[in-house]
């Protein structure tokens, strides 16, 4: 692999609302987002990263925000006028697949928290595992709770923690450079209204290659009849002739998602946020 000058690029986009119900700052979207971005900061430790801050309809105070967090040399800032989730990401693909400055790339979300000085751990499993092609920070509770999840995975032990493949994630994700031009078309579908769960599943080939989970979906769970549909619309040609790929996830989790309902297993979350 080439030697690059940055350790990790970083796309990070943010919206000035609140979604889902966060566990703290519920009414504050601003004192979240700080409160995410100095956890973020913080995992990330002594890393040399590179980010794009994609600002979509914020305010000035939050381009000051990241500025106070963040060296003037390792920054970039991208303002859109309010164009929603899949033009951000959209954007986000973008930014991550032109620059050289690192073969791992990072798409992140505002409404993450991290363990401080944890997120080099990531970076490590997959540059010492050949079969890791993605991974996601977050250990997520459907992993335990949600039927589609119920199905055989991988396990490793890696750095004094445990790692298990899983079938989806949200869009909170490391992979590398040349991962994701591989799987650009698929995960572009995004753009087109597909759905997370069918792009991750499309990927991971879970599920949906069962035309009767599709019928037994109809009884049981009609969301995920859609989720069947979108992903043989969006993504037949991967499920049926491309590779199926590898989603990783620390256990215990390396952060969480910022959705009261959802936060990640065995952790003591809430006294970690008073301590940040």
């Amino acid at each position: 692999m080439a030697e690059t000058k940055y350790d990790l690029a970083v796309a990070y986009r943010i919206y000035p609302k609140v979604s889902k119900t966060p566990p703290v700052f519920a009414d504050d979207k601003y004192k979240l987002s700080e409160l995410c971005l100095k956890s973020f900061i913080k995992s990330l430790g002594t890393m040399k990263v590179k980010f794009w801050i994609i600002l979509d309809n914020c305010p000035d105070e939050y381009t000051d925000l990241f500025k106070k967090y963040i060296p003037d040399d390792g920054i970039e800032f991208i303002n859109l006028p309010g164009v929603g989730n899949s033009e951000t990401f959209a954007k986000q693909m973008d930014l991550l697949l032109k620059q050289n400055d690192s073969e791992y790339i990072y798409f992140a979300e505002d409404d993450y928290f991290y363990l401080p000085d944890h997120f080099y751990e990531l970076i490590d499993f997959m540059k010492n595992n050949e079969d890791v092609h993605f991974v996601s920070p977050y250990n997520h509770p459907d992993y335990y709770e949600y039927h589609i999840h119920n199905n055989k995975y991988e396990v490793k032990s890696f750095s004094n923690k445990k790692w298990r493949t899983g079938a989806t994630t949200c869009m909170t994700f490391l992979t590398t450079k040349k991962i994701m031009i591989e799987n650009e078309k698929t995960f572009r579908t995004y753009t087109r209204k597909n759905y997370d769960t069918s792009l991750w599943l499309s990927l991971t080939n879970y599920k949906l290659l069962n035309p009767l989970n599709f019928f037994k979906y109809l009884f049981i769970d009609k969301r995920m009849a859609k989720v069947f549909v979108k992903g043989w619309i969006h993504n037949r040609n991967q499920l049926l002739f491309g590779k199926r790929w590898k989603l990783w996830i620390p256990v215990p989790s390396i952060a969480t998602h910022m959705d009261s309902k959802h936060l990640a297993p065995s952790i003591d979350w809430y006294q970690l946020f008073d301590k940040t």
